[in-house]
């Protein structure tokens, strides 16, 4: 018996071992999440930034840009290798609905014309020292961005959101405590910024992968429900073929009853056109009240959308000069309410298309509401 190994024996063996250790082998950074979970992050991102572009915007009283974000996995290391300048950077805690922690990171130059435009300038001239009052500004505008981008995000995965006031200052990335181990990975999603011949540069967000794959999970779970929805929609269809098939049976039968009674009531000829009457009534009924229907179509209603109110003393009014903010009922990220002809009809969030503010339907008010509204 010849007891030395072919060549692939030898093989076999070698592979064998290996499957037997596949802790041995060097685990890619890059497939912790998969090609679905990365392009799910970026959209959720994309929705809730978008929604956070709005409000800065709105604060500021120019155009901002934000496109969608480039998503990788990394490690703190790579990050403090890349990024060595001063950041400003802001942390928000998700405390209800989400548990996590979301670190957004903006240039010190982007916040010093954040601040310069909060302030009443025109944003050519930021400060690159950052004092506490100006942090202070920094602080204001990330509240009013991730309130909106929380309040989206809520709508997004059906669930309530709470997060607590952002946290922010200026840091070396080598010196700031992420609350993680430099070789843990992290989800960096980069994304290009512009306030027209203000800002052109990038804005980056940090989350743990345990709160992305938390995020991910919760989206997918509101699309599996959704995605059941189409399942249920072939019998609806057949259910409304089998309800219309009796009706038509329903009036054919009427009409051979109604021809049957016609033909009995032939017999006794003064009762036969009382009961015709009626039912040539009833049809030019309906006609003239669907022509009615289509004639008032294109009337022109005036549909304005509020985003809030207050009510104010003849001196605060008397003392408004340019540059004075008049506080509104309405909270940061709240819906605004879509009016027509005065009337509550819809709740929405503001947008920005093109050049021109707009605004998206989130959710159309009952009837109970509008009723509610009129009081």
């Amino acid at each position: 018996m010849n007891s030395v190994l072919s060549q692939e024996e030898i093989n076999a063996l070698l592979n064998e071992t290996f499957a037997k250790n596949p802790s041995e082998k060097e685990e890619d950074p890059k497939q912790i999440l998969t090609p679905l979970e990365v392009d799910t992050l970026g959209e959720i991102s994309n929705i809730s930034m978008g929604s956070a572009a709005t409000a800065l915007s709105s604060l500021l009283g120019k155009r901002v840009d934000i496109t969608t974000p480039n998503v990788e996995v990394t490690t703190l290391t790579e990050v403090r290798s890349k990024y060595t300048k001063p950041y400003v950077v802001v942390d928000v805690n998700y405390n209800k609905g989400l548990v996590g922690t979301n670190t957004l990171i903006i240039q010190t130059y982007d916040a010093g014309v954040i601040v310069d435009l909060m302030m009443g300038g025109d944003g050519s001239n930021p400060s690159m020292e950052l004092n506490d009052l100006h942090l202070s500004a920094v602080g204001e505008a990330m509240n009013q961005m991730m309130g909106a981008s929380s309040t989206s995000l809520s709508q997004v995965l059906s669930m309530r959101i709470d997060i607590s006031p952002p946290m922010l200052d200026l840091y070396e990335l080598q010196e700031y405590d992420f609350h993680l181990g430099d070789d843990d990975k992290v989800v960096k999603m980069s994304f290009h910024v512009v306030i027209k011949d203000l800002i052109d540069s990038e804005m980056m967000q940090l989350i743990p992968i345990s709160f992305a794959k938390n995020l991910v999970d919760e989206l997918m779970k509101n699309n599996g429900i959704s995605e059941t929805q189409p399942t249920i929609a072939p019998p609806i269809v057949t259910y409304q073929e089998e309800r219309t098939a009796p009706r038509r049976q329903d009036i054919s039968n009427e009409a051979e009853n109604r021809h049957s009674f016609n033909e009995g009531k032939n017999q006794q000829q003064v009762e036969v056109t009382p009961v015709e009457y009626p039912k040539f009534s009833q049809g030019n009924a309906h006609s003239i009240g669907q022509t009615n229907l289509d004639l008032i179509l294109d009337v022109g209603l005036q549909l304005s959308v509020e985003l809030g109110r207050t009510n104010k003393k003849i001196k605060d009014i008397l003392e408004l000069s340019n540059g004075s903010i008049i506080e509104l009922d309405k909270l940061a990220g709240e819906p605004v309410d879509i009016l027509v002809n005065g009337k509550l009809l819809a709740k929405g969030e503001v947008v920005v298309i093109d050049e021109n503010f707009g605004v998206r339907v989130t959710e159309i008010v009952s009837p109970l509401e509008r009723v509610r509204s009129l009081k």
